[in-house]
């Protein structure tokens, strides 16, 4: 699961910070904010406030100001910034309350332009505690300190403006809910950051809209984490729907492996490989891991094929192991024999060689079998080497080595750990006695039967 990037907002505060604003007269007011000019519908949302005279600028302060707005006009950051602090220091030029507030409004403007983000958080805060700032003002600007607190990774100070702007905006859109959530997830409230995701959700839905993609993607982290995997599982199929992703086919796969929905998960995984999706060794050797499991090793062995010649796959003992097994599972014996010699050159046992004796043995090439055999207890290592032992006894019956295979089952009776174990071989023996002495009275009487062959 991904997790939100640390820096959630830092790509959205430049939407909403204030913007210079033109001074249309020395008695003009400068209202800029982090949306935009406050119209008179959105003074109503301040009918409960103190009725107050509106406030303006003064003819001197308005002057000075309108000289800085050429250089920001022309982005002269440095320049207008002097020109600010010369404004700032003078007791005469703008000298009342809401005047200061302009000024620290432009100060901020001039410091984010800056990448200065520090001083224009001091700057806004400014804004915020000014006795003349209008308290549309106040409002707006919380919302951007916001947002720069939540840039530089300050998420408690982001929290408070942020909830102190929703507990006086009459107006609260999805996105600034969303915002919230970001916010309240990199401070581990995580039951604070789903319901808030939850209701931006739900606002859009309720009005028809579809959700944004990044409104689900943190929902789903959220539920992941909480371990509840249908609700997880039931959100990626939203995603793979509206914002169709492979990342998200990958995801859901998973999910659905989780709940042992195992057919679901082949499909989804499938769909991802027959795409050219799948990039990773991990990926291709799980998915031919699925189809072993569900008993179709012919396309197992295709897709580890597959992934070898594409250079996905290493050609390693485990892998051409499993790509042998999966071969011989479809019962293409050739196909097995390859990837288990190539394998076997590799190995650091000799499991693999005894694999491939019984291969061997199947395929009717005793001698090969015989020597595989001979290797793998020779190399050690062998799970089962009773069983290798018998599969020697067997290619050297056929061999009509029969003194050598009485060996070779005494061999697998004294290392079989169990009764049952214990049974083939004494059966062995019995056989290759009596086959071979019934093949030496044969040659006694003058028949021309062949001697022992595994030279």
């Amino acid at each position: 699961m991904s997790i939100p990037n640390t820096k959630i907002v830092a790509f959205c505060v430049a939407l909403t910070l204030p913007l210079a604003v033109s001074l249309w007269a020395p008695e003009a007011t400068l209202s800029g904010s982090a949306h935009a000019a406050q119209d008179e519908k959105k003074e109503k949302k301040y009918k409960n406030a103190k009725t107050t005279k509106r406030q303006s600028v003064g003819a001197k302060c308005g002057k000075a100001l309108e000289k800085l707005q050429v250089s920001l006009e022309e982005e002269l950051w440095a320049e207008s910034l002097n020109a600010l602090k010369n404004i700032e220091s003078s007791s005469k030029t703008c000298k009342s309350d809401y005047e200061q507030t302009q000024i620290w409004k432009f100060s901020g403007y001039i410091y984010y332009s800056l990448d200065d983000f520090p001083n224009a958080i001091k700057a806004y805060r400014k804004v915020v505690d000014g006795a003349g700032t209008p308290p549309e003002v106040k409002l707006d600007t919380r919302y951007t300190l916001a947002q720069l607190y939540a840039s530089e990774e300050d998420y408690p100070n982001a929290a408070v403006q942020l909830e102190a702007w929703l507990a006086e905006a009459t107006i609260i859109g999805a996105d600034q809910r969303y915002f919230l959530a970001q916010i309240y997830y990199q401070l581990d409230r995580k039951r604070d950051a789903l319901n808030m995701v939850e209701l931006a959700i739900s606002d859009v839905e309720s009005r028809g809209i579809l959700p944004k993609e990044r409104y689900w993607g943190l929902q789903r982290v959220l539920y992941y984490e909480k371990n509840d995997y249908p609700t997880v599982i039931s959100i990626l199929e939203k995603l793979v729907k509206h914002y169709p992703k492979w990342s998200y086919w990958k995801q859901l796969g998973g999910m659905y492996g989780e709940r042992e929905r195992e057919m679901d998960r082949l499909v989804a995984t499938e769909l991802v490989y027959l795409n050219d999706e799948l990039k990773k060794e991990s990926e291709v050797m799980s998915m031919a891991y699925m189809y072993l499991g569900a008993e179709v090793p012919y396309r197992a062995a295709k897709i580890i094929d597959g992934g070898m010649q594409d250079g996905i796959v290493e050609r390693s003992a485990k892998n051409l192991e499993v790509l042998g097994t999966a071969w011989y599972q479809s019962r293409d014996l050739s196909g097995a024999v390859g990837a288990l010699e190539a394998a076997s050159k590799v190995a650091d046992n000799g499991n693999l060689q005894a694999r491939l004796a019984g291969i061997y043995l199947d395929l009717g090439r005793d001698k090969d079998a015989y020597r595989a055999a001979s290797r793998a207890a020779k190399k050690g290592g062998v799970k089962r080497p009773d069983s290798n032992y018998l599969v020697m006894g067997n290619a050297l019956i056929n061999l009509n080595c029969f003194k050598d295979a009485i060996s070779a089952f005494k061999n697998s009776l004294k290392k079989a750990k169990d009764k049952k174990s214990k049974k083939y071989p004494r059966q062995w023996i019995k056989f290759a006695e009596s086959e071979g002495s019934r093949l030496q009275k044969l040659r006694d009487v003058g028949l021309d039967i062949r001697g022992c062959g595994k030279a």
